[in-house]
C-alpha cells in the first residue's frame, strides 16, 4: 500500500508441529539470523523498522525517530524509524511493518534523558529537549536485538518476547537519570492514556486508546478502536518524578491521564499530550533493566503475560531464545551458494515477510473483538491475530507463511473470520489491532482465504467463512451504498456493491477508489471466492462466481488509444469516460498502463483480447523496456512496469503464458538488482507488511503463485545453487546447476528426475514435496517452457 497523502505462550508454541528429522534441512547454518540486515528498507519508502520482535509477535520494541525537516507528519516514518534522521524521542512497544500511510501502533514511547524534567515533553517550547540525537556507528541491530549509545550517553538495549519487551538503560554516572513514558504518543496520536507510578513494587503500568490508521485521509474515519495496556517491572529502585498533561507538569504526581486529540488534520497537534516519569539514582543504579508485559484486553492480561513469558528472565536470555526463534523459521528455507549480500537481502526479504500478522490474544488464550467483547480463541485454533493488509498481502505473503508453517495460516483465516464475525459480518480490507480501516479497495479476504486453504492450511471453519464471504459477495449493505470513508477508506466491504450486480463492473461515480482497479479486484475476489465454493463443496457458487471473475472483459475497450486496447473506466449507462493510459484517473496506486495486466489467472483471456500472442508480447515487451531497451522495471514512468507496488507484481510472469518464458526469468533478475540491495535504500517503495519482500523470496526461489486463491505456482529462475524448503509433511529441494546473479535463463529443467517443458508446477507439488533440477545459463534458451502454457482459468474452465 502506497497510499497518497493529498488524493483524498512462547512463539515456540505458536509454530506449527516440529519438523521431523527427514523434513528438517541437514546441516543448515547454525545461525542464520546472522544474515539478517534490519536496516534493509529503513528509507526510500520501504518503512521497516529496526527493533526487537519475534516472528508474528504482539511487542515490537524500536525507536522513534524525530520527523526529517520540512516533513508535515510528526513521526519520522511509518513504522517509526528512517534510517536518514538523527533524533530519537523514545523506544516504542508496538510497530506495524512497511505501511504506506503516517505510521500505525507506536505505542508507549519509552525515552532516558538526562536533564531535569522542568516542561511539559508535549510542550511546543520542549523542541528537542527530551530527544537525543543518534550515530548509526553506534547502532546495531539483529532479529531479536537491537542496541544504540545515544548522544545523551545513554546505552539502549532491547529484546522482545512474543508478548513482552526486555530493555536496558545504562545511564552516565554524573547526569540525572529520568525515563519518560510518553503514554499518548503513539505514532498518529491518542483519544486517551493512563499511567500509574508504584516505586514500592517497582513498577510503571497504564494504558493507551488510539487508532486513526490513515485517519488523516478521511474526516470521518479519524477515531480510536483499540486499547493497549502495559505494566513495567524494574529491578532498580525508583523515585516517582511525576506527570504532565499538554502543557502542566505536576512533579510528584504518581497518576495521570489524556491524549493528544488526532488535531483537525488527521495527527496530533502540537502541545498535546500526557505521560509521567521516574528517576533513578546513577550513583547507586547506572544499569536499569525493565521487562514490560502488554495486552490489548486488560491490565490484568498485561501482568499474566509478563508473569507467563519474563520470570526473572534476562535480556541476554530473552535475545536468545528470540533469536533461536528467528533461526528456527529461517532454517526452514536454506539457500547455499551466492554471495554474502546475496544471502543477507535474501534473509532479511525472509525476516521481513514473517513479521505480520502479530499475535494478537493473550497467553490465556484471551482476546478483546471488534465489537469491544473479550473472546476466546476458537476450536483448534492456537493464536488470533491482528494487522491485516489484505489488498497487499493476497498475492504471495500469505502463500509463502502458509507454506512454511500451516498452521499459522489456518489461524490467520480463523482470526479473519473472527474478526468479520464481530464486525457485523463485514471482512474488512485492512484491519489494524480491532479497527475496521476500510484502506485500500477490492475485497481481499476472499483470495486471502483461498490462497491459505490451497497451501494447506486447513484447520479453519471454511463453511462458515465461505457462507459469510459469499453473503457479503450477493446482499449489498447500507455500509456497501453509503461513502463514509471514500474513497481510501469505506467502510463498505464491497462498496457499489449494487452497482457491480447490476451491471457487472464498477462504474465511474460509485462508491469506491478508482472503478477500473475497483473492478480488477474485484474480479479477483471472485476468483478466489469461485475456489473456496469448490472447497466447500458448492459447485453453483463456484460457477457463478467464476463466471463474475470474468467480468473485467466489460471494461476492455479494444479502440482506447491507437496503439492498443486497454481496460478503460466505463459510466453507468455504458458509454466510455476519458482516458489516457499514463494518467491514474479511476486507478489506485497505479496507471492504466500498469493494471492492463492485473487479470493474473485468465491470461489466455487477456492475451486474446489483446489480439494474440505476438501482440501480447510487443505490449509487455514495451512495458518492461524503454524504446532504447534498457530495462524499466520501476521508476520509468507511468506507461510502464513499477515492479515497488502491488499492481504490476505478477506481469513479469505472464510471459510464460505466451511462450517466451526467458523474458519472465530476465524481467524478474532484473528487478531484484534493481530494487533490493543490502542498504537501508534496499526496499524500493513500501514493504506493506511483509508483501513486497515475500515477492523477493518467491522470485529468488525461481517460483510465483500467480494465481490469487490456487497453488500453481508459474516457474522462473532460482537466484541460488542449492535451495531447500521444509514445510510440515513435505520437503522441497532445487538444485540449480549454473545458478549466478547474470546467469537467470533456464535451460533445462527436471522435476522429480524427469525433464520437464512446463514453466509451471501443479498444485499438489507443494504438498507432496520433490525434487527440481535446473540447469542455468547467461543465454536465453527460447525452446524451453515453450510447448504448452500454464493453465488459465476463465469462466467457463
Amino acid at each position: 500500500m502506497k497510499v497518497r497523502p493529498v488524493l483524498i505462550a512462547s512463539c515456540v508454541c505458536l509454530l506449527a508441529a516440529p519438523l521431523s528429522a527427514k523434513e528438517r534441512p541437514q546441516d543448515a547454518p547454525r545461525d542464520l539470523a546472522a544474515e539478517v540486515n534490519p536496516f534493509i528498507g529503513t528509507t526510500n519508502g520501504g518503512n521497516v523498522y529496526p527493533g526487537a520482535m519475534r516472528p508474528f509477535g504482539m511487542v515490537a520494541f524500536s525507536p522513534e525517530m524525530t520527523p526529517l525537516p520540512g516533513k508535515r507528519f510528526p513521526i519520522a516514518a511509518a513504522g517509526g524509524y528512517e534510517w536518514r534522521a538523527n533524533g530519537v524521542r523514545g523506544f516504542s512497544l508496538t510497530h506495524v511493518s512497511g505501511t504506506g500511510c503516517a505510521g500505525a501502533s507506536g505505542d508507549i514511547p519509552i525515552m532516558p534523558v538526562t536533564v531535569p524534567i522542568s516542561i511539559s515533553p508535549s510542550s511546543a517550547d520542549a523542541g528537542p529537549q527530551y530527544w537525543s540525537l543518534l550515530d548509526h556507528a553506534r547502532e546495531q541491530a539483529s532479529p531479536g536485538a537491537y542496541a544504540v549509545t545515544l548522544d545523551n550517553g545513554v546505552a539502549v538495549s532491547l529484546g522482545a518476547s512474543e508478548r513482552t519487551a526486555a530493555g536496558r538503560f545504562v545511564f552516565p554516572a554524573e547526569k540525572p537519570a529520568n525515563l519518560l513514558f510518553r503514554t499518548s504518543d503513539s505514532e498518529v496520536g491518542s483519544s486517551a492514556s493512563t499511567i500509574r507510578i508504584d516505586p514500592a513494587t517497582r513498577t510503571v503500568s497504564g494504558s493507551v486508546t488510539s487508532g486513526n490508521f490513515c485517519g488523516y485521509l478521511a474526516d470521518d474515519r479519524r477515531e480510536s478502536y483499540y486499547t493497549l495496556h502495559f505494566v513495567a517491572q524494574f529491578d532498580q529502585p525508583f523515585e516517582v518524578g511525576g506527570t504532565w498533561k499538554d502543557e502542566a507538569v505536576t512533579p510528584g504526581a504518581a497518576t495521570g491521564e489524556g491524549g493528544t486529540t488526532y488535531g483537525t488534520r488527521g495527527h496530533p497537534p502540537a502541545g498535546k499530550g500526557a505521560g509521567g516519569w521516574i528517576s533513578f539514582d546513577p550513583a547507586k543504579a547506572a544499569t536499569v533493566n525493565v521487562q514490560v508485559g502488554i495486552s490489548y484486553v486488560d491490565d490484568a492480561g498485561a501482568r499474566a503475560n509478563l508473569r507467563a513469558e519474563a520470570p526473572a528472565q534476562t535480556l541476554e536470555a530473552t535475545q536468545a531464545a528470540t533469536r533461536s526463534a528467528w533461526n528456527a523459521l529461517l532454517g526452514q528455507i536454506r539457500v547455499e551458494g551466492g554471495t554474502p549480500d546475496e544471502r543477507t537481502v535474501f534473509y532479511t526479504a525472509l525476516y521481513h515477510a514473517m513479521l505480520e500478522p502479530n499475535l494478537y490474544s493473550d497467553a490465556d488464550g484471551r482476546y478483546r473483538g471488534f465489537d469491544g467483547a473479550v473472546h476466546h480463541l476458537s476450536r483448534k485454533q492456537q493464536a488470533q491475530y491482528a494487522n491485516y493488509s489484505g489488498w497487499d498481502v493476497y498475492r504471495s505473503q500469505l502463500q509463502l507463511v502458509t507454506l512454511l508453517d500451516p498452521q499459522r495460516g489456518s489461524d490467520i483465516a480463523q482470526s479473519l473470520l473472527n474478526q468479520a464475525e464481530q464486525n457485523g459480518g463485514v471482512w474488512d480490507r485492512w484491519t489494524h489491532l480491532t479497527g475496521a480501516t476500510g484502506v485500500m479497495n477490492g475485497d481481499p479476504s476472499p483470495p486471502s482465504l483461498a490462497a491459505i486453504y490451497a497451501f494447506g492450511g486447513r484447520g479453519f471453519d471454511l463453511q462458515r467463512a465461505y457462507t459469510s464471504l459469499k453473503q457479503a459477495a450477493t446482499v449489498p449493505t447500507a455500509k456497501d451504498l453509503g461513502r463514509a470513508g471514500c474513497p481510501v477508506l469505506c467502510t463498505g466491504q464491497r462498496p457499489g456493491l449494487d452497482a457491480w450486480l447490476r451491471l457487472g463492473y464498477m462504474p465511474v461515480g460509485a462508491p469506491g477508489w478508482g472503478s477500473v482497479s475497483d473492478t480488477l479486484e474485484l474480479v479477483a475476489a471472485d476468483f478466489g471466492l469461485a475456489e473456496l465454493a469448490l472447497a466447500a463443496g458448492d459447485r453453483a457458487g463456484a460457477k457463478a462466481f467464476r463466471a463474475r471473475s470474468g467480468n473485467w472483459r466489460h471494461l476492455y475497450n479494444p479502440k482506447a488509444t491507437r496503439e492498443g486496447g486497454y481496460l478503460q473506466a466505463r459510466n453507468a449507462d455504458g458509454s466510455w469516460a476519458a482516458f489516457d493510459p499514463a494518467s491514474d484517473e479511476e486507478f489506485v496506486e497505479g496507471s492504466g498502463a500498469q493494471y492492463l495486466w492485473m487479470v493474473p489467472f485468465d491470461p489466455a483471456g487477456l492475451v486474446e483480447q489483446l489480439g494474440g500472442q505476438d501482440a501480447a508480447i510487443a505490449r509487455l515487451d514495451a512495458f518492461f523496456r524503454k524504446p532504447d531497451g534498457s530495462w524499466a522495471v520501476t521508476k520509468s514512468g507511468p506507461l510502464h512496469a513499477e515492479l515497488d507496488n502491488e499492481p504490476s507484481i505478477a506481469a513479469p510472469w505472464l510471459y510464460n503464458f505466451v511462450g517466451q518464458p526467458w523474458k519472465t526469468q530476465a524481467t524478474v533478475r532484473a528487478a531484484m538488482h534493481q530494487i533490493w540491495t543490502n542498504t537501508p535504500e534496499g526496499i524500493s517503495g513500501n514493504d506493506d507488511l511483509g508483501q513486497m519482500s515475500s515477492w523477493y523470496v518467491w522470485s529468488a526461489l525461481g517460483l510465483y503463485p500467480v494465481y490469487p486463491g490456487r497453488a500453481e505456482l508459474a516457474v522462473g529462475s532460482p537466484l541460488f545453487p542449492r535451495i531447500m524448503i521444509a514445510r510440515p509433511g513435505a520437503r522441497i529441494d532445487i538444485r540449480a546447476e549454473g545458478a549466478a546473479a547474470n546467469a537467470p535463463y533456464v535451460q533445462a529443467l527436471r522435476v522429480d528426475g524427469k525433464a520437464s517443458d512446463d514453466a509451471w508446477l501443479p498444485a499438489d507439488f507443494i504438498h507432496r514435496g520433490g525434487t527440481l533440477e535446473f540447469t542455468l545459463g547467461t543465454e536465453p534458451n527460447e525452446g524451453w517452457g515453450t510447448k504448452a502454457p500454464p493453465p488459465s482459468f476463465g469462466p467457463a474452465s
